[in-house]
């Protein structure tokens, strides 16, 4: 069967390839190698032919090749070109600098006696390609990994062409991709898990005294990395500090992640904290970063401290310390640069003298000391935090009018202690406002749930006055009488309450309630 025109090019292009670009030792440029006289007589009339007729096409042809050896000579895989007899006619500088070899010492060769287990080889006997082949070629301690594949003119082989690589190297970029797809997938975990600080010292009202004076603290600690321990009682504000002081500081673009230490259960706090390899205990079904890891570069703020295991003290103490931690089931040693900032509502000091917090840690953490006052304390500010919170409340609820509290309402604000601080102040005007029913002015009668539900200590229309800490208790007993004593009962109570949940368990202990409630 004979050769279409086609074939002919191609045959053409086989001649200039191995008899112009590859040119065997000893042998003229314009002589063929193959041993086939019909494809050698092919080629030289097709050359006459191109040489008066078809000029142009023949330069283009030189030129293709011209571009091909210029290619080869560029990647960065070796190449090695052999014809039908397994003469190496072609290596590029990639296969020489792989193999630590001169092009004297390749080109020439047989390839069956300098690699006769290799790609090449194999396919010049079976005629069939060859994928990623390992060998070693002789004279070297370099193992290789090719695939060949037979050049083939009308239909009849001409010779072959491997690319090789370098087993180490893709050893190399195995490791490479494998430590990629690592950082990919911790990226996305820090992704999902980041946080950003949201309060500013914009948020921080009050004008009294003691409230200028912390905000005067968190400013200086701003412009450090000190860190900083925040004391006061629920409500008062002390995340939005830990918020104030990330924003205005250097790390101020960086993580912020906040953890809440009452929230955690006590089996999962070290894990939550430095995280976990995949399978280092019942289900843990893929690797974690813990807080520290996904704050790393930022802020760690520690909310709730006191109510940390003693236990974990320790181990945070430690990377707190040693600037470093280590996963639940890993070995490698991570290294952190975190800005601590911790909170509580707690007394830190009477808990060391229990011995149900460490001394060490204490101290680690009360390095710059902020103490908010509570409300009841600073009163002064009750007018201004109340019309900062209404109009916050105004905008949520997509009101355009500015709300305001009537002469009367206010009065009302004023005698009452606000037990859960800003934060029971933000729901009790929320409340109000709901119950004004769109009105823009708040009226006293509008608050008079205040002691209608038992919130205050004064029952002002029974006229009735009782300690503190009994109507706490009471109105907590009320609260599980109404709501119910489950899980989510709980979280409906600490929010009507305006506290947090860690702070109604510690109320259910301290005043003996929790028999009352299923844990």
């Amino acid at each position: 069967m004979g050769c279409t025109e086609q074939d002919k090019l191609q045959g053409l292009a086989a001649y200039f390839t191995f008899d112009t670009f590859f040119p065997p030792k000893n042998v003229a440029l314009n002589k063929f190698s193959s041993s086939s006289d019909g494809l050698h007589r092919i080629c030289e009339e097709l050359i006459e032919s191109y040489k008066k007729k078809n000029t142009e096409q023949l330069l283009n042809a030189l030129l293709s090749r011209e571009i091909l050896i210029e290619i080869l000579k560029s990647i960065q895989e070796g190449v090695q070109v052999v014809d039908n007899q397994g003469i190496i006619r072609y290596v590029n500088n990639a296969f020489l600098k792989m193999l630590g070899l001169k092009e004297h010492e390749r080109i020439g060769k047989s390839v069956f006696e300098v690699s006769p287990d290799g790609s090449l080889a194999t396919v010049l006997k079976t005629g069939q390609p060859v994928n990623n082949l390992r060998n070693r070629p002789k004279g070297t301690s370099v193992e290789l990994i090719s695939s060949a594949a037979p050049i083939q003119i009308c239909g009849q082989m001409i010779g072959a062409i491997a690319i090789t690589q370098d087993i180490q190297d893709i050893i190399n970029l195995t490791e490479q991709l494998r430590k990629s797809k690592v950082m990919v997938e911790s990226l996305s975990e820090k992704i999902g898990y980041l946080s950003k600080a949201t309060y500013t010292f914009e948020d921080l009202i009050g004008s009294s005294v003691a409230m200028q004076n912390v905000i005067d603290m968190a400013k200086i600690a701003a412009q450090s990395d000190i860190t900083v321990l925040i004391q006061g009682e629920t409500g008062t504000g002390k995340e939005v500090i830990a918020h104030a002081i990330h924003n205005s500081s250097a790390r101020a673009k960086r993580p912020f992640i906040s953890v809440n230490c009452s929230a955690i259960p006590q089996n999962l706090l070290e894990s939550e904290f430095f995280g976990h390899e995949k399978g280092s205990f019942t289900g843990a079904y893929k690797r974690k970063l813990g807080k520290f890891e996904l704050a790393n570069g930022g802020t760690l703020f520690l909310d709730e401290i006191g109510e940390m295991d003693l236990v974990l003290q320790a181990k945070i103490l430690r990377a707190i310390q040693e600037k470093e931690i280590q996963r639940v089931g890993g070995e490698t040693k991570i290294p952190l640069d975190v800005r601590i900032i911790a909170a509580t509502n707690r007394n830190l000091r009477t808990m060391v003298a229990e011995g149900s917090f460490r001394q060490d840690l204490f101290y680690r953490l009360n390095v710059w000391n902020i103490m908010i006052p509570p409300l009841r304390e600073r009163k002064a500010d009750l007018e201004i935090l109340a019309e900062f919170l209404l109009r916050k409340l105004s905008r949520k609820l997509g009101r355009k009018d500015n709300i305001a509290l009537s002469k009367k309402a206010l009065d009302i604000m004023y005698k009452y202690d606000w037990p859960g601080n800003v934060r029971e102040l933000e729901n009790v005007l929320e409340r109000a406002v709901l119950h004004s029913k769109g009105k823009s002015i708040i009226e006293d009668n509008d608050l008079k749930f205040l002691s209608i539900e038992g919130i205050s200590v004064i029952d002002q229309s029974l006229n009735i006055i009782m300690p503190l800490e009994e109507a706490e208790k009471l109105i907590i007993k009320n609260a599980i009488a109404q709501y119910g004593s489950s899980y989510e009962s709980k979280k409906k109570i600490a929010n009507a309450l305006g506290i947090s949940l860690a702070t109604l368990y510690n109320k259910l202990q301290k005043y003996k309630l929790s028999k009352e409630v299923s844990w």
